[in-house]
């Protein structure tokens, strides 16, 4: 089996097709559909939910890999898709379009209160992960430019060039929030790459920093420094299911059994399981099962 694109952001090919073409369809009548977007984690967690509910005996179909937020936010309002995981931070301001403001508890009452206002969708339990967006150098690179924090790195852009993937320089969360936010983040250059391979550029010279998540797992495996956000401008970006309500009403077990896997996923077990799929090339169905297994949910 092929190995999927990594982390977050959308295939700028299977953004652009219709969702019949991407894979999805209706969701089964005597089962739930699960989606996911494109990147490994979000691969990883779909997985999760399908086995644990396969477990529990609904017949689950899998439409993963959909492609970016719009993508899966669309196939879950159309009733596509039953469920798909989010982050509290993408939710808030890429479809709430709403100001970032409190602390992570909050945040995550506020989306959850707007989504089921605006949408009839229900947050389940959040992760305590925080899959927050950064801004990565080696060491080497860190200390030769004196660059340890948000705040220095805007400074000394013009020095340096970034590495970036598309979507980083268009977000609000991203490259023009940060700008707004700190002053300067003009740099010498902006190089645009797949999302995989962005810290392969970082690695070998092409780039001087690069945009990481906080649960990237080549983040510990490559002992870069993740730059101190200093001015506290990226929200939490904690991970749950999405569910329509339609589908918790008909099938309340998926609370009570998808509940039960939010507390086990910290940020240092999310960076192992990523690099287990971008690092050792494992499949995402395999290492979900495994550590399911290992917490008895399946």
């Amino acid at each position: 089996m092929t190995l999927p694109i990594t982390r977050r952001g959308a295939l700028a090919l299977l953004g652009a097709l219709p969702l019949s073409a991407a894979g999805c369809g209706r969701a089964p009548a005597n089962g739930v559909a699960i989606g996911s977007k494109d990147f490994t984690e979000e691969l990883i967690l779909g997985e999760m939910y399908a086995q644990i509910l396969e477990k529990r005996g609904l017949a689950v179909t899998r439409k993963l890999n959909l492609g970016g937020t719009q993508v899966a936010m669309e196939a879950l309002l159309r009733g596509d898709i039953d469920l798909y995981p989010e982050y509290t931070g993408t939710a808030l301001i890429t479809e709430l379009k709403l100001h970032p403001q409190g602390d992570a508890a909050s945040l995550y009452r506020t989306v959850k209160a707007e989504y089921a206002r605006r949408y009839a969708l229900v947050w389940l339990e959040a992760a305590p992960m925080n899959d927050t967006q950064a801004l990565a150098m080696t060491q080497a690179g860190s200390a030769k430019f004196g660059v340890r924090t948000l705040g220095e790195l805007a400074k000394a852009a013009p020095k340096l060039r970034l590495g970036a993937i598309p979507e980083f320089t268009t977000r609000e969360d991203a490259l023009p929030g940060l700008q707004r936010a700190y002053g300067g983040f003009q740099f010498k250059s902006v190089k645009l790459f797949d999302i995989g391979l962005k810290y392969k550029a970082l690695e070998s010279g092409q780039v001087d920093v690069v945009v990481a998540f906080g649960t990237d797992g080549q983040v510990a495996a490559d002992h870069l420094v993740v730059l101190v956000d200093d001015k506290h401008f990226w929200p939490a970006y904690q991970v749950a299911p999405v569910v329509r309500r339609a589908t918790l009403e008909k099938h309340p077990e998926i609370a009570i059994s998808l509940d039960k896997l939010a507390p086990l996923l910290s940020d240092a077990v999310m960076r192992d399981l990523n690099y287990q799929v971008d690092g050792a090339k494992q499949e995402p169905a395999d290492v979900a099962h495994a550590f399911l297994a290992r917490h008895q949910l399946v």
